[in-house]
């Protein structure tokens, strides 16, 4: 009896080793290559780095070599695997040469975090033609342009992830920021069109939606403790959004964790968007 007691504690750990052990390969990245884009502060950082843990190569992109270097010298020091990617993406030309040299560097190219992003405020009134198209070129054009980029290895591949940075915006907007509204509502179109023709080639298109979170594009609005307070008011979590929070939704989304999700927005938001 005692021997069968202690046979049945043993199986009962092997069975809890393994399942651990095949959750984990669930969100492993190891072997995987990912540019991400905006890639050397705040979301984009984060998510490069959460990828990065998680064991893919990571190539950060943004338009400063330099800064670049500096962040990438950072996650080296961690044990990450990282290396830059110079290149303004309103540049196809530039990035499809960056592109090419990733594929050439590895011979493969898994994953496209599409993060990079700016923003403009002002009145209706005041905004100009070369506001907007200055915004719907950086958020929305660029990504539309990235996508068949990234594609050629992924095709061949049979395998890939692209995952476009989002916003609560396309569901509940506000005055002031109507460009980048509409570049964000495209873009949410545009993952689910890129979804259904890419599919077939195991390529799965998703949004990461976040709400308001601290970076350099709400450093003006966070200035503002009557600003800041009222939307904490409406957040059941009561707190803005810290960049790793996006980390493990990026990672999901990369895994095969993810390989039946494809065309979703998964919202990160503390639970803004749930509230009235």
């Amino acid at each position: 009896m005692k021997q069968e007691r202690e046979q049945n504690c043993v199986d009962q750990f092997a069975r809890r080793h393994s399942s651990l052990t095949a959750g984990k390969a669930l969100f492993s990245l190891d072997g995987r290559v990912a540019l991400i884009t905006g890639g050397s502060r705040g979301l984009g950082l984060a998510m490069a780095e959460g990828l990065g843990q998680a064991g893919a190569t990571v190539a950060i992109n943004g338009r400063n070599a330099d800064t670049l270097e500096t962040v990438a010298s950072t996650l080296r020091g961690r044990g990450l695997e990282a290396e830059t990617s110079p290149f303004d993406v309103t540049d196809h030309h530039a990035a499809q040469v960056a592109i090419d040299a990733i594929v050439a560097r590895h011979g493969q190219l898994d994953i496209l975090v599409a993060n990079a992003g700016i923003i403009h405020r002002a009145p209706l009134d005041d905004w100009t033609s070369v506001d907007w198209d200055r915004i719907l070129t950086t958020n929305l054009k660029a990504c539309f342009f990235l996508a068949p980029q990234v594609a050629v290895s992924m095709r061949r591949q049979g395998h890939g992830r692209i995952i476009f940075t989002t916003s609560i915006v396309s569901v509940q907007a506000r005055g002031g920021i109507h460009g980048y509204a509409a570049s964000k509502s495209g873009l949410v179109g545009l993952t689910r069109s890129l979804a259904c023709e890419l599919g077939e080639y195991g390529i799965t298109c998703n949004g990461i939606c976040p709400g308001y979170f601290e970076t350099e594009l709400t450093a003006s609005v966070l200035q503002s403790e009557e600003y800041v307070a009222r939307l904490n008011s409406r957040v059941p979590l009561r707190r803005w959004g810290q960049p790793s929070d996006l980390a493990g939704v990026a990672i999901f989304l990369a895994s095969d964790a993810a390989s039946y999700v494809t065309g979703q927005q998964i919202v990160v938001d503390g639970g803004f968007t749930t509230t009235i």
